[in-house]
Formats: C-alpha cells, structure tokens, sequence
C-alpha cells in the first residue's frame, strides 16, 4: 500500500510537470520545430523533473528498498499517468482511439519511451539511508 500511495504522489507530481511543460511544448517548441523534435527537447527536462521528483518521495515516504515495492511503485505512477494523460486527450476532443494512435508516431514513441524510463526511476534511484 506504500509502494502505491508513493506511486500516486510521483505520478502527480510528474503530471503537473508535465501539463506545464506540454503547453509550452505544443504552443511554442511544435510551430517552431515540429512535433518530433520538441518531444525531443522536452524528454530530457521531464526525465530530469521525474528523477528529482522521484528522490523527494522517496525520501518522504518509507517504500521498501525491494524489487518488488520499487516495481510497485513504477507500475502505478505509469498506469495513473497513462490515465491522466488519456483523461486530458479525451477533454480536449480526441477519442481514447486517436490517442492511442498517436502515440505511433515518432514523438508518440519517444513520449513512452520517456514514460518506461519514468516507471523505472523508483527502481533504479536509491535514497539516503
């Protein structure tokens, strides 16, 4: 239950980044660049965000040092974020069905990819004892 109250808070946290930057993303960076590259520019400031988020959880809530709680912890944030952001596609106007499309393009592809190392990073990141 830690493990997914954690993955909750990450997934927030990350969202909120997210929402931010994404707007910047799509009414600055895409005019500019086009929808691929700006993905590109974007991937490493979330993966940066996610990773400093991730510690400060880590460091607030006690999930156990385990595989299976850090997977745990992942798997939820990445399910609640893939939610959130089908959510918002949906509010905005597109089906669940364009969206998923989406996410075959270049830039959708380079997003979840983003996203797996995101759900990955409670594994891999290690907190002060």
């Amino acid at each position: 239950m830690t493990a997914m109250r954690a993955g909750l808070i990450y997934a927030a946290a990350v969202f909120a980044v997210g929402s931010v930057l994404g707007v910047v993303r799509i009414l600055v960076l895409v005019p500019a660049i086009g929808a691929t590259a700006a993905v590109a520019v974007e991937v490493p400031v979330m993966l940066a965000a996610a990773w400093l988020i991730c510690g400060a959880v880590l460091g607030r809530i006690a999930v156990g040092q385990g595989v299976g709680d850090r997977l745990l912890m992942g798997a939820t944030a990445l399910a609640l974020l893939w939610l959130a952001e089908t959510g918002v596609a949906v509010v905005l106007g597109m089906t669940p069905g364009a969206f998923l499309r989406s996410l075959a393009t270049a830039a959708g592809v380079l997003g979840l990819a983003a996203q797996l190392v995101f759900a990955l990073f409670p594994l891999i990141r290690r907190t002060r004892a």
